[in-house]
């Protein structure tokens, strides 16, 4: 589709065709089929309407719940919400309305589980929750008794693991990871913004005004295949408004359809491209004088230590254009200063440089003067949440060995490393770990070499989870208790603190919860008690968010009364004077160099550091989004199942003519290490490197439990057997494994058609 028509198309139509250009065949036609609604229609009047806010995903969109004969019959976005759309404007997405399915999944874990067989079996056989409650409480202490706090560990994810959260706070233990996504995704990109400007400009929420920009730029951004309502929606907004767009990108993703220019980068050289990009900003006085002069500190050193990064090196090394890569920065600069220099989110990729990479962005965006300014990086405004006295805060102790010793940025951050945990169970060293708890995260689909934590998993002396669907991790667990779906429970206050406004709104239950299953509160406490832990004072979650509310003035009920959701003003998003960073500091800073880096032996400016390149036959295995799946968790979803049901493997059409593979031909995928894939259809097309092949992330389930998602295409995880971790912060490496293909039982090599200049190292497969 041509650019010039995508800009015709609204905010929602342009969500409908970013589906529908990457996978062929119907959208969404039938899509109520299977819905048992007793005999009434979705959206049927005398529904009963709950608001609460989606899970889904995490971007947590307001929504409206439809209830017919105590049955969720569809959800809508919250027609006060100024993020989603306002009136009959407001949307979700396909997984939001696929909210449904997740709550009538017939595969759901609706009662307590203890194993029977070995682990990773799945032989379970059901037990009473004091029988379970009772197990876990009898075993943690079994462990902590015997070995002490910190040989228990917790793995969480997401608003359901916060409760359990505080019961491994109180037995002591450091080793939780609050939320693995921190290891997993953002970890180097929030080191790099907060040490640059003072404040994390792409957590959970994305502080980009999009929607205003003249110029974007988005390196391996990729916006309409993740499909964050809003996010998604200020993108189109900024395009249809006539922003400039440059993608960089080895695949032509969804958004490198809609760009202006498109630069097909190496892989691993993103930093060598930004540096060349510095060096000529500077060099060519394309920066924003004003801006730098006032509010940025060390530009004489990073003017110093750019220099020799020129645009002829970087296109040898990046393998584009100079021409292309010259354009582009022309493109950005002359758009300056509301130029949206897009930080990412999931920086995760090479281990070594991936702080680098993010800094690199950072200061990109300081020199073009965007940031605290319409069009490019925003403040968030400051919302006062009431303190809540009914929950004793609790701190962990201290190990002697603290397993983030090695990684100084690390300290001030809450947990562990997700693989530092995972090495000391299997080695004992530091000191050994016995005992598991697991919430919100399919661990065997998200972190990096899944053989390496069965292998811990085997070490253990128990393990628990907390689980909605019967995912892999439900099955290596010795017991499995039923976590009740975000359509089933009280969660949490939830502020968004962007533009064009604020708000707060509250997650609530639409529908009691089926079966067995419990929400995560009620478990913790019943937990507590059995661990003589007098932490939890509130008689029920809405006591809580009470509590939480009258920081704004609010209650429940009143916040009920109000629609389910209060808008706020949005302040300061582009007030520099009066900015206050993640220190405490008053005032606006860019760190152009970083003295706390040179302090801790690294680079105060960033530097490049290539990953090696493929070995000779293989390809590199990158992976994204679509944009009807988050990750692994609504592959079983019969909705999104019935328009995705499994991934295809991109491969480059001059690679598949010389290996003689055609669109559609089923192969599997073997990795350096020697290990294979389901079998996958591929997807032959110019639209990607050929020294990279493209899964879709989270496919290819091994739970036999999942009756639609098992064995479906091909799981990027259980490939990515081999990582390097981040040297800032112990962030585990995604995007450091090769692949070749396997055709009728043949192994067929991937032939080099771009060859690796002598300035990056080639990957060395070890033998045996």
């Amino acid at each position: 589709m041509k650019r010039r028509d995508f800009l015709k198309l609204s905010a929602g139509a342009s969500l409908a065709l970013a589906t529908m250009d990457l996978r062929s065949g119907s959208f969404f036609k039938k899509a109520y089929a299977h819905c048992d609604t007793g005999g009434e229609l979705p959206g049927s009047l005398g529904a009963k309407e709950v608001t609460s806010v989606c899970e889904m995903c995490f971007w947590r969109c307001p929504i409206v719940a439809k209830v017919k004969n105590g049955k969720v019959v569809k959800i809508e976005g919250n027609p006060k919400s100024p993020t989603n759309g306002r009136g009959d404007k407001a949307r979700v997405c396909a997984r939001g309305n696929s909210g449904v399915k997740l709550l009538y999944d017939p595969d759901r874990v609706l009662h307590p589980l203890k194993r029977k067989g070995a682990r990773g079996e799945g032989k379970f056989v059901k037990i009473s929750w004091d029988e379970a409650l009772d197990e876990v409480a009898y075993n943690l202490k079994k462990v902590k008794d015997k070995y002490g706090p910190h040989a228990i560990a917790y793995f969480d994810h997401g608003a359901s693991a916060e409760p359990l959260r505080e019961i491994f706070k109180a037995i002591g233990t450091e080793n939780y990871s609050n939320e693995p996504a921190f290891f997993q995704c953002v970890g180097p990109v929030a080191i790099a913004y907060i040490s640059t400007m003072g404040y994390l400009t792409s957590g959970t929420m994305q502080y980009t005004d999009m929607a205003n920009a003249k110029a974007m730029l988005l390196v391996a951004s990729h916006i309409g295949e993740n499909v964050h309502v809003s996010h998604v929606m200020d993108f189109v907004g900024g395009l249809s408004k006539g922003a400039k767009l440059v993608v960089v990108d080895p695949r032509f993703s969804v958004a490198a359809g809609k760009a202006d220019i498109w630069l097909p980068i190496r892989p691993g050289t993103d930093t060598a491209l930004l540096l060349a990009w510095i060096n000529y900003v500077i060099k060519h006085e394309l920066y924003d004088k004003e801006f730098v002069n006032k509010y940025c500190e060390g530009f004489s050193e990073l003017k110093e230590a750019v220099k020799d990064y020129t645009l002829d090196w970087a296109a040898k090394i990046c393998d584009l254009k100079k021409e292309d890569i010259e354009a582009a920065i022309k493109m950005l600069a002359e758009a300056k200063p509301h130029v949206c220099i897009h930080p990412g989110r999931h920086s995760t990729w090479y281990g070594k440089g991936d702080v680098y990479r993010h800094q690199a962005l950072a200061i990109l965006a300081a020199l073009f003067g965007g940031i605290g300014t319409p069009g490019g990086l925003y403040f968030p405004t400051p919302i006062s949440l009431g303190h809540v006295h009914s929950v004793k805060e609790m701190e962990p102790k201290e190990s002697d060995e603290p397993l983030k010793e090695k990684y100084p940025f690390a300290g001030p951050l809450p947990g562990n490393p997700t693989h530092e945990i995972i090495r000391a169970t299997i080695t004992g060293e530091p000191y050994p770990i016995k005992a598991w708890g697991i919430c919100g995260v399919n661990i065997l689909q998200t972190i990096p070499n899944p053989y390496q934590t069965m292998e811990a998993l085997k070490k253990l002396d128990f393990v628990f989870s907390l689980e909605m669907l019967p995912t892999e991790t439900a099955l290596w667990s010795d017991i499995v208790l039923p976590d009740a779906v975000y359509l089933e429970r009280y969660d949490d206050v939830y502020t968004y603190d962007g533009l064009p406004e604020c708000f707060v709104t509250v997650r609530q239950p639409a529908v009691e919860p089926l079966g067995e299953a419990k929400p995560p509160f009620w478990v913790a406490k019943e937990l507590a008690k059995r661990m003589g832990f007098d932490i939890f004072h509130a008689e029920s979650e809405e006591e809580i968010i009470n509590e939480k509310l009258k920081g704004l003035n609010l209650t429940l009920e009143k916040l009920r009364e109000e629609g389910g959701l209060v808008v706020l003003p949005a302040k300061g998003a582009y007030d520099r004077e009066n900015f206050k960073n993640i220190f405490g500091e008053k005032g606006f800073k860019v760190h152009l160099t970083i003295e706390d880096f040179a302090d801790e032996d690294f680079s105060p400016v960033p530097k490049f550091e290539p990953t090696p390149a493929p070995p000779k036959g293989y390809a590199r295995l990158i992976y994204g989004r679509v944009p009807v799946h988050t990750f692994s968790r609504t592959m079983n979803n019969e909705w999104l199942h019935h328009e995705w049901p499994e991934n295809h493997a991109w491969i480059n059409d001059e690679v598949a003519a010389k290996i003689g593979i055609k669109d559609g031909d089923e192969i599997i995928l073997e990795n350096q290490d020697g290990k294979r894939s389901f079998p996958v259809k591929a997807k032959v097309t110019p639209g990607i490197r050929p020294d990279c092949i493209y899964l879709p992330h989270g496919f290819g389930s091994l739970s036999p439990k999942l009756s639609r998602a098992y064995k479906k295409g091909a799981s990027d995880q259980f490939l990515i057997t081999y990582y390097v971790q981040d040297p800032f912060m112990g962030a585990s490496s995604h995007r450091t494994n090769f692949v070749r293909i396997v055709k009728d039982g043949k192994v067929l090599n991937i032939p080099e058609l771009r060859p690796v200049p002598n300035e990056i190292p080639r990957f060395e497969i070890k033998k045996g």
